[in-house]
């Protein structure tokens, strides 16, 4: 019997320094109509200025408060992505984070953004191309992972200033590239990106 409708989606696949972000929301399908009632405005993190997406996010925050929904997030370090590869690594941060939520495999169906997969124990899961424009809760979960990536990036630039990590979130523009050119890579770098010795 399906109770709960989860949401997936990643943040982070393709920066050339920090995790990888893996969010998950979870809705009790006899609280579906308040979800929509809720978030029926929003959009997927990307198509959001960043006010917009910590907008929402303080109202999934609110709305986690009054137990319409449930959000979470793992990071999956760069050092695990460059050891294993990114498939690996969405493969451990999608059952990771769905472990985080305590979903059983008996009573969820999972909606899952891309080339996102869960884990073959969870029969009832669907992988949407473009499902972070299609389907509402693959959209705010990944405004969680955007905002909780975007946060983490924020507090490194901190650690290593001469990078800009705050404004470039480890993605890599021409500032960024520039950095590393001037600096080389930090310990956060994924070495297995960065296509040319800096």
């Amino acid at each position: 019997m399906i109770q709960f409708i989860v949401g997936v989606d990643e943040v982070g696949r393709g920066p050339i320094a920090g995790p990888l972000c893996v969010g998950a929301c979870a809705v009790r399908r006899t609280r579906l109509y308040d979800f929509w009632k809720i978030f029926g405005g929003a959009k997927d993190s990307k198509q959001l200025a960043p006010n917009g997406r910590e907008h929402w996010f303080s109202i999934l925050k609110d709305g986690e408060e009054r137990g319409v929904v449930r959000a979470e997030t793992v990071f999956i370090s760069h050092t695990i992505i460059d050891e294993r590869g990114m498939s690996h690594a969405l493969h451990i941060g999608v059952a990771s984070v769905l472990k985080k939520l305590k979903m059983s495999p008996k009573n969820c169906s999972i909606l899952l953004d891309g080339s996102l997969k869960a884990p073959a124990i969870f029969q009832n899961q669907k992988t949407i191309i473009g499902g972070d424009e299609k389907e509402l809760l693959i959209a705010v979960a990944s405004i969680a992972a955007k905002v909780r990536r975007d946060a983490h990036m924020t507090r490194v630039a901190a650690q290593f200033p001469q990078y800009g990590f705050e404004k470039h979130k480890g993605y890599g523009t021409r500032a960024h590239y520039s950095a590393l050119h001037s600096y080389g890579p930090s310990p956060i770098h994924r070495l297995s990106f960065l296509k040319s010795p800096h």
